[in-house]
């Protein structure tokens, strides 16, 4: 493929409960195809902050980009990129494509099928202010079959031991932008996900009106089948 300046840069954002080397896969694939790839360390801690801080990370980056948000990272792509002329395209990988005033946790409720809130485990951690905030582990001995049923599982025992948790107040922060009205989408739906059912990726991925994919894979699709979540990039940062 071309190298010319105008080839987009590839900013992988994950979401909760993983952290960046849940895109090795992915960024193995990409930069065999000569991509230039960031995964982001998304801090977890409010959609708002979040969001700023991804935003910043595309400032940093020359020229154009393609942003991809997997999970929770699909909340922060959708407000990061808001006003962002540079950003291409978004690319939803088996995640959250809010509207204005969504937040995670009720488009997880919006309909039946995620078994994600039985299996985590609540636990406070200090604020600035002096006050206590609660994230969200998923237990060790659940994390397999919940996140990564398609994982093998000594991968899938390793990304429950390194697991990344995320403030409960991230998941309940409404957006304060929908960037998918102004930037082509493109989805990447997951039917055998436990934590966001498929109902609820079909339905925001259809509002969206992305250009969508379905697998028969778990929420762990980019650990899983990382050549089939990089042919979607590819193709949204073709065009």
């Amino acid at each position: 493929m071309s190298t010319e300046a105008t080839t987009p840069t590839i900013v992988l954002v994950h979401g909760a409960f993983a952290d960046s080397s849940s895109w090795n896969g992915v960024v193995e694939t990409l930069r065999a195809q000569s991509y230039s790839v960031v995964a982001a360390a998304n801090p977890l801690r409010g959609l708002d902050s979040d969001a700023a801080y991804i935003a910043s990370v595309l400032d940093d980056v020359d020229g154009p980009c393609v942003l991809v948000g997997h999970s929770y990272g699909g909340s922060v792509i959708t407000v990061a990129a808001a006003g962002k002329s540079t950003v291409r395209a978004l690319v939803y990988i088996a995640a959250f494509i809010p509207a204005e005033g969504e937040s995670a946790l009720e488009l997880t409720d919006k309909f039946p099928g995620s078994t994600l809130g039985p299996t985590t485990r609540p636990a406070n951690y200090p604020l600035p202010d002096g006050t206590t905030g609660t994230e969200l582990y998923i237990r060790q001995d659940e994390f397999p079959a919940q996140f990564a049923g398609d994982v093998p599982v000594a991968t899938a025992e390793l990304m429950a031991a390194t697991q990344r948790p995320v403030a409960l107040a991230a998941l309940q922060g409404g957006a304060s932008a929908a960037a998918w009205r102004d930037i082509p989408s493109y989805a990447l739906l997951t039917t055998e996900d436990k934590n966001i059912p498929v109902a609820a990726q079909r339905f925001m991925a259809e509002r969206a009106s992305a250009h969508t994919v379905e697998v028969p894979g778990s929420h762990a699709v980019s650990v899983a089948m990382p050549g089939v979540v990089s042919d979607l990039i590819v193709l949204a940062a073709s065009k």
